[in-house]
């Protein structure tokens, strides 16, 4: 048997060149590896083959050479095209940069202007080429409905341009539209005698189109005429069905549902609806389909218990609302007209915002409501937003406000309307997001096997929490140890678990929701809450994580620690207390004390009435003020044991009433006292100027001030233990955390973790008195505008008059031994130690004052020359001349 080698191969195949050159190295290498005697001298020539046909490969592959003029060409071209293409590529990337919804509104404007073309070519005469040839497309396409092709097309625009957020929607849409053109269009070409194709275009064009031919003719072909009907009338069912998202068991209740709307159907809960709002209203949500029919709330897969769930809770409030009104003896008609309510809900809306009772004008009005035979007692005009007091007894025994301060003119204060507050969104009850969360936590259940799922959710501004339920013989732990899990799957780190639920028999799953929603403070002075209570304290803090209105009344508090860190919405919330008292309370019944260290955080509201002093910036006269609070404290307790009351509210009522008077022969006038505020902005600015006596005055405060009506709220965005000291943590209960950014900070306000966990810009724990664990919620926001207006009218109301005997800013100063100079602080607290102690050692004073050796001494010559301590006795410790009882005259004669 012979041998093949290359050049065999090559002569046998006769291949090209290029090939023969290529397939010469495994042909020789075979030839090698098999080592018969008769194969070498072929293996030989082998080398030779290959080295002849490698020029040849060579010369074939090698173009001639092109003109130059060609290479020019060829250059310029390439270089333009690379260049146009790169402009190009350069517009589609930043196209995919674009904003989804710009994106979308691109798309609905392109659809406006095939509108608008096709308008003009079907509807009157084509012009231009373009106008032509969208005529011919569209009247080529649809027939005798190309009429309708620009108001179908308008509309698809305009849904997409308001609703750029919802592409389910808008694709459910799309395929809809699709099977019911398709199913109108193949019944207008079985109507108009199914031409063909044979008959010509204009036959054609004047029935159902090119797509009515095609979807009649195989349909017709396969089941004939008298069938193709009523499947080309199922199909157009179909497409309605999906266009209006209403499955085929609910077309009853939807037909009532569109009823109702149309006002053709009468609903039997629209009242209940109308008084209880959003929750038992048929209205969908901002973020539902639009297309859905209200019932639904968007989800046309909501099984038929939720239904009845529904009806259940419309049923209980109905019921609940009727016995009310029958323990009340108030009958409200259903069917009064709109225009009456709407004219009472004006004056309602300001006066109650107030805890003001409303006027007999709106009570004659509200009469002529529940009775419309009656004729109205007088005419509803505009009531004045005054804080005037009405006498209703004929009307109700309504909770009355104090009197209020009669301005220099005769008239009234009147407090801040309520519309210098703004209105904020509505709140959502559930976006798609929140869906998107749902499935990601039931599928971290089934990855790690817990049998646990997610049985509801409730949303809040800033975060929602969603209630899990776990199955039987299952641990809290399971859930409790996925927490990084359940971060990681939701992509945030701001996870919070509550186990459990107050009140259920869930575990708490608080996720922060990527669709944060802004809390007004207008709508929570506005809300039931707070418009319910009429006390002047009474502030809007922000709405808990089921989006609930949180108010709360410093007098109950009665004092209140807010720290956080720098930015996590401090300020805010000390803007929203302040605001809450000038929207709510006249200035002869809440009197503030403002601390600013900052000085710039609290100057909006320089020269407010509310005020007793201007507002303070020096910490050395801010400890002034507070020695101040300590002494009207005092005063007010001497009038209430003086009297024998025990609160300071007893007091004025008696007051008011006539009840109290002065002592014979006395010249004072009695008067009632205000609510005192004290709010310092920065206390850690203080407690680094004079820790000692600003501790002690805010000690002597908490203690004591809540009977005197003298409440105190402390803000801080350093929340460590040598600002906020032991003594103050134990005398003010109520606790207010904002972002902390260590757990050490959350111990110190709340005296337990979580503040460390908070997202930031609002977002709170509130834990007032008496509370067991803290409320999560997001804080209330104003803004300096509407912070302008409030201060502005209460200006406009009344000028700021300021008390002589704060000694801010002004007052006759200390004479102080030159020999003190600056160390008369340091000097009082040796005194204080070594006279608390009897003990006066040099050693000592270093270890407790944190003082060196010289300053030590100096401090002992200090008090040698007062008469403190005895002389130096070398290493002994000095005595001590003066007795414990003796301390408080030898410090005000230090003080000058």
């Amino acid at each position: 048997m012979a041998t093949r080698t290359p050049g065999s191969a090559a002569r046998n195949s006769k291949p090209g060149p290029a090939k023969q050159a290529s397939t010469a190295k495994p042909a020789a290498k075979k030839a090698v590896a098999k080592k018969p005697t008769a194969a070498k001298p072929a293996a030989k020539r082998a080398p030779a083959k290959r080295t002849a046909a490698k020029p040849a490969a060579r010369v074939a592959a090698s173009p001639p050479p092109r003109p130059i003029l060609f290479r020019a060409v060829r250059a310029v071209w390439l270089g333009m095209a690379h260049s146009i293409g790169a402009v190009f590529r350069g517009f589609g990337d930043g196209a995919r940069n674009l904003h989804p919804d710009h994106r979308k509104d691109g798309m609905a404007l392109l659809l406006l202007a095939l509108s608008l073309v096709t308008a003009v070519g079907t509807w009157f005469s084509p012009q231009g080429w373009l106008g032509e040839a969208a005529t011919d497309v569209v009247s080529g396409l649809f027939g005798r409905l190309d009429v309708l092709m620009p108001l179908l097309l308008a509309v698809l625009a305009v849904r997409l341009m308001r609703h750029p957020g919802v592409p389910e929607a808008n694709g459910r849409v799309a395929i809809g539209l699709s099977a019911l053109i398709v199913g109108v269009l193949g019944l207008v070409h079985i109507g108009c005698g199914a031409p063909g194709m044979s008959s010509g275009a204009t036959r054609i064009r004047l029935a159902g189109g090119i797509l009515g031919w095609a979807v009649s003719t195989p349909m017709m072909a396969a089941a004939g005429p008298p069938l193709a009907v009523p499947l080309l009338l199922l199909l157009a069912f179909f497409g309605l069905l999906v266009v209006t998202a209403t499955p085929v068991n609910r077309i009853p209740e939807r037909l009532r549902l569109f009823g109702e709307r149309l006002g053709i159907v009468e609903s039997p809960y629209a009242e209940y609806d109308q008084e209880y709002g959003h929750e038992y209203s048929t209205e969908p949500p901002e973020d539902a389909d639009p297309d859905a029919l209200p019932f639904t709330v968007g989800n046309e897969d909501a099984p038929e218990d939720e239904v009845a769930a529904r009806r259940r809770r419309r049923r209980k409030k109905a019921d609940e609302a009727e016995q009310a009104a029958a323990d009340d003896a108030f009958t409200p008609d259903p069917y009064a007209t709109r225009d009456i309510a709407a004219g009472v809900a004006a004056e309602l809306g300001s006066a109650l915002a107030h805890g003001v009772p409303a006027s007999p004008a709106v009570a004659g009005i509200m009469h002529q409501v529940q009775d419309r035979t009656a004729p109205p007692e007088e005419p509803a005009v505009p009531a004045a937003r005054t804080a005037d007091r009405v006498d209703l007894s004929k009307h109700g025994a309504d909770p009355v406000r104090m009197e209020q301060l009669q301005l220099p003119g005769g008239g009234a204060y009147q407090l801040p309307p309520p519309d210098l507050l703004e209105h904020g969104a509505p709140a959502k009850a559930r976006s798609a997001l929140n869906d998107e969360v749902v499935a990601q936590l039931s599928g971290v259940f089934a990855e790690f096997k817990v049998d646990a799922r997610v049985t509801g959710f409730t949303r809040g501004p800033t975060v929602t929490r969603y209630e899990v339920e776990l199955g039987p013989a299952v641990k809290v732990e399971r859930i409790t140890a996925l927490a990084k899990n359940i971060a990681y799957a939701v992509a945030s780190p701001d996870v919070r678990i509550i186990s459990p639920i107050p009140g259920k028999s869930a575990v708490g799953v608080e996720i922060p929701n990527r669709d944060r929603e802004m809390v007004n403070l207008g709508d929570l002075l506005r809300s039931r809450s707070a418009v319910e209570d009429p006390h002047p304290m009474v502030v809007g803090m922000g709405k808990d994580v089921e989006g609930q209105t949180v108010t709360a009344n410093l007098a109950k508090m009665p004092h209140i620690l807010v720290a956080g860190a720098t930015g996590a919405g401090k300020s805010s919330c000390i803007n929203c207390l302040i605001t809450s008292v000038l929207v709510r309370a006249t200035p002869d019944e809440v009197k503030m004390v403002l601390v600013d260290p900052k000085r710039v955080e609290l100057t909006a509201y320089e020269g407010i009435p509310h005020l007793i002093t201007p507002i303070i910036t020096n910490p050395k006269k801010a400890a002034e003020a507070l020695q101040w609070v300590v002494r009207e404290m005092d005063q007010r307790y001497d009038d209430l044991a003086a009297f024998g009351f025990r609160h300071v509210d007893d007091f004025n009522a008696a007051i008011r009433a006539g009840k109290v008077t002065p002592p014979l022969g006395s010249e004072r006038e009695l008067k009632p006292y205000p609510y005192l505020l004290v709010i310092v902005d920065e206390l850690a600015d203080l407690m680094m100027v004079a820790p000692r006596d600003v501790e002690d005055s805010v000690v002597r405060i908490t203690q004591l001030a809540r009977a005197a009506g003298i409440h105190l709220v402390l803000a801080t965005q350093r929340p460590s233990v040598d600002v906020v000291t032991g003594l103050i943590k134990a005398n003010v209960p109520s606790r207010l955390a904002f972002a902390t950014s260590a757990m050490a900070d959350s111990r110190v306000i709340l005296d337990q973790p979580g503040a460390e966990k908070l997202i930031g810009k609002g977002d709170a724990l509130f834990l007032p008195m008496g509370a067991g664990k803290p409320v999560r919620m997001q804080g209330a926001f104003v803004t300096e505008a509407e912070i302008a207006k409030v201060v502005q009218h209460c200006k406009d109301q009344l000028a700021a008059t300021y008390r002589d005997d704060v000694m801010v800013g002004g007052g006759s100063k200390k004479e102080i031994d030159e020999e003190i100079g600056d160390d008369l602080e340091l000097l009082i607290q040796a005194v204080e130690l070594v006279v608390s102690t009897q003990f006066g050692s040099t050693s000592m004073l270093q270890r407790k004052l944190r003082v060196g050796f010289a300053k030590a001494g100096r401090l002992m010559d200090l008090m040698e020359s007062r008469d403190i301590v005895g002389p130096s006795e070398g290493s002994k410790a000095r005595d001590v001349l003066v007795k414990p009882d003796e301390l408080d005259a030898v410090l005000l004669t230090i003080r000058g």
